[in-house]
């Protein structure tokens, strides 16, 4: 395995840390200190910004409904750019809630400088984003 797959692998496997300190850990491997997302609804900067946002996914996603991240298909890189797809998908069943595709800039030491999520929403995950925990 390559140096790029090990970090989209890494990367993906971190929405779904269930220990809040090896989250943080991972988020200061990961991301540069100045590292930047961005989102459709939004940009984290920083490694604070991001770790809250790792934090918010895996409470809503992974403990509250119960979809993991995988990576689909094959990393490809060239310069300090890389590019993959992911998977959002129920633990119970593996049906598809989303896919999407990242994209990232790394700094000179490797890490993450610019990272752009593009998700597809199904219509699954809309239901389940709908539904509250207990009603």
């Amino acid at each position: 395995m390559n140096e790029i797959t090990q970090l989209a692998d890494r990367y993906v496997a971190i929405w779904h840390e269930p220990d809040a300190e090896q989250r943080r850990r991972s988020v200061a491997q990961l991301w540069a200190e100045d590292g930047v997302q961005f989102t459709s609804w939004g940009e984290m900067r920083g490694h604070q910004a991001l770790e809250k946002r790792v934090e918010a996914a895996h409470e809503e996603f992974v403990k509250t409904r119960g979809l993991l991240w995988r990576r689909s298909g094959d990393v490809h890189g060239h310069h300090d750019a890389l590019k993959f797809t992911w998977e959002m998908v129920l633990a119970v069943g593996g049906d598809v809630a989303a896919t999407g595709t990242i994209f990232l800039l790394l700094s000179e030491d490797g890490r993450i400088r610019l990272d752009y999520q593009f998700v597809e929403q199904s219509e699954l995950l809309s239901t389940l984003l709908s539904t509250s925990n207990g009603d």
